[in-house]
């Protein structure tokens, strides 16, 4: 059960993103957390993505989420919005999810920003 918005949880996770702060992402991560990339398969496990990320940063410092608009249903928060990134096939539009436990990210999941999907998401 969330003790607060979890929308804010998202924004909190989505800043250490921007932050590259890897504690604050670890600490906002449940032990059996996952990542979902587009159709990449699932990461899962604190570890797994801590390491990650890490490895993420190192290649692209200069990544970043930008949010244009976020709501949440009960646990689940969706995100449009864009990223930016000197390496340009991950600059553009994006949606993302969040689904938020106990105030953790149990799921991090980005997807192309595309009618379907926008669909799929019901926005």
């Amino acid at each position: 059960m969330n003790k607060k918005d979890p929308k804010l949880t998202a924004l909190q996770f989505n800043q250490c993103i921007n932050d590259q702060n890897i504690d604050g992402l670890r600490n906002l991560m449940t032990e059996d957390h996952s990542c979902i990339i587009k159709e990449e398969e699932a990461r899962i496990g604190k570890e797994t993505m801590t390491k990650a990320w890490q490895d993420f940063f190192n290649m692209l410092p200069d990544y970043k989420n930008h949010f244009t608009r976020i709501e949440s249903r009960e646990n689940l928060v969706i995100i449009i919005g864009f990223s930016t990134c000197s390496y340009k096939p991950l600059e553009g539009p994006a949606l993302w999810t969040a689904k938020i436990e106990n105030d953790l990210v149990a799921e991090w999941r980005i997807y192309d920003d595309t009618e379907e999907n926008r669909n799929l998401l019901k926005i």
